[in-house]
C-alpha cells in the first residue's frame, strides 16, 4: 500500500503551510486565551476558503466528499502553526451528521459546516465531560447513548495546560435525534476526530523538533554550539524518528477509513497514540534543550510545547488506544 502523498496533495499542503505562515498565529492563540476570538475567527475564515472544513462534508451538501488523507495533510499544517479553535470538533461533526442519515437535518447544517460560517464543538459519551471552544463555537452538539442534541448554554470555561484550549460543560438543549443510527455515527466522528487529533499532533510535534533543532545550532557553550554535542544529537534524532514512524501510519489509517475498512478503528488508535506520544515527545525534549527560557509564557514555543499533551489524550488516551489496537475482532 502506498503511503506518500501525491503531487496534488503536497501542493495542497504547501498552499496552507504559506496561507498560516503570512498570519500572527502566536498571537491568535493568545487573543483565543483570553477570550477575544476575533483573531480566531480571521483565520478560520481563512481556513474555510482553502476548503479545509469542505473536506469533511460531502459534495450533495456543499463539500468536496469525506476526504480522509487530505484532511490529515490539512490538519498537520494546522498543528505546525498551532491554530487555536475547535477544528477537529467541527470535521468531526460534519461526519457525525453526514453518517447519521438523516437528510434533513444534514441539509440544513452541513453547508455552513463546509463554508466556515458554522464553527461547532462535540461531546461525546467516553470522551469526557467537556466541549472545546463551546463559548465560541455557533453550534455545541453532545451525543450520549443514542440521542443527539443540540446543547444549551456553555458552562464556566475550565483551565486547561494548553492556553488556546478552552474547555466547558454543555448543558441542557434540543434533542435532533435519536436511536441506534445516532451511536454508530457518534463512533464514526470519534475516529475521525481521533485521526485528525493524530495529524494536528504531528504537526506540533515537527515545529517543536525544527525550532529546537534551530535553537542549539545558534545557542553555544563552552565556545561551540550545543547542538554539536552528542547527547543532544541524540535526543533529536530520537525526535525525529519517533515522528517519521507516526507519518505513514497516519496516512495509513487515513486510507483505511476512506475504503471503511474494517480494521480502520485500530489503525487510527495505533496513528493516534504513536503520533501523540511522539509529540509529547518533541516537548519534553524542546523543553529540555531550551533550557530555563522553554518555561517562560514569553516564548512563542512554549505554545506548542503546552498543546502536546492535551493533544496526546484529546479523542483517545494512549491507554484507550493501545488497548484498542490489541482488541480482538471478533
Amino acid at each position: 500500500m502506498r503511503f506518500l502523498l501525491d503531487a496534488e496533495q503536497r501542493d495542497f499542503a504547501r498552499s496552507l503551510g504559506g496561507l498560516l505562515t503570512s498570519c500572527d498565529t502566536p498571537a491568535a492563540v493568545r487573543a483565543w486565551a483570553a477570550g477575544d476570538h476575533g483573531p480566531g475567527r480571521a483565520l478560520w475564515t481563512g481556513l474555510a476558503g482553502a476548503g479545509v472544513f469542505a473536506l469533511a462534508v460531502p459534495e450533495r451538501h456543499e463539500g468536496f466528499g469525506m476526504l480522509p488523507v487530505e484532511l490529515t495533510v490539512a490538519f498537520t499544517e494546522l498543528g505546525r502553526h498551532a491554530v487555536p479553535g475547535p477544528l477537529v470538533e467541527t470535521v468531526a461533526v460534519a461526519a457525525l451528521l453526514d453518517r447519521l442519515g438523516d437528510e434533513g437535518l444534514a441539509a440544513s447544517r452541513l453547508p455552513g459546516l463546509a463554508s466556515g460560517t458554522t464553527m461547532a464543538s462535540l461531546c461525546l459519551a467516553g470522551h469526557g465531560p467537556y466541549a472545546l471552544d463551546a463559548d465560541a463555537a455557533d453550534a455545541v452538539y453532545v451525543v450520549d447513548g443514542e440521542t443527539l442534541r443540540l446543547a444549551g448554554a456553555p458552562g464556566p470555561v475550565q483551565p486547561s495546560a494548553d492556553p488556546g484550549r478552552r474547555l466547558s460543560r454543555p448543558s441542557g438543549g434540543t434533542a435532533l435525534a435519536q436511536g441506534p443510527a445516532v451511536a454508530a455515527a457518534a463512533a464514526y466522528a470519534a475516529d475521525v476526530a481521533a485521526l485528525a487529533t493524530a495529524a494536528q499532533a504531528l504537526g506540533v510535534g515537527r515545529t517543536l523538533l525544527a525550532r529546537t533543532v534551530e535553537y542549539v545550532t545558534g545557542r553555544t557553550q563552552f565556545g561551540v554550539a550545543i547542538g554539536s554535542f552528542q547527547a543532544v544529537k541524540h535526543r533529536l534524532a530520537d525526535t525525529l524518528l519517533a515522528l517519521e514512524f507516526a507519518e505513514p501510519l497516519i496516512h495509513g489509517a487515513a486510507l483505511a477509513l476512506a475504503s471503511d475498512d474494517e480494521d480502520a478503528g485500530r489503525e487510527i488508535a495505533a496513528a493516534k497514540v504513536t503520533a501523540g506520544e511522539a509529540a509529547y515527545g518533541a516537548a519534553r525534549t524542546a523543553l529540555q534543550l531550551h533550557g530555563a527560557i522553554g518555561y517562560t509564557d514569553e516564548l512563542d514555543l512554549s505554545l506548542w510545547i503546552r498543546k502536546a499533551r492535551p493533544l496526546r489524550d484529546a479523542w483517545g488516551t494512549p491507554a484507550a488506544c493501545r488497548a484498542r489496537v490489541l482488541s480482538v475482532r471478533p
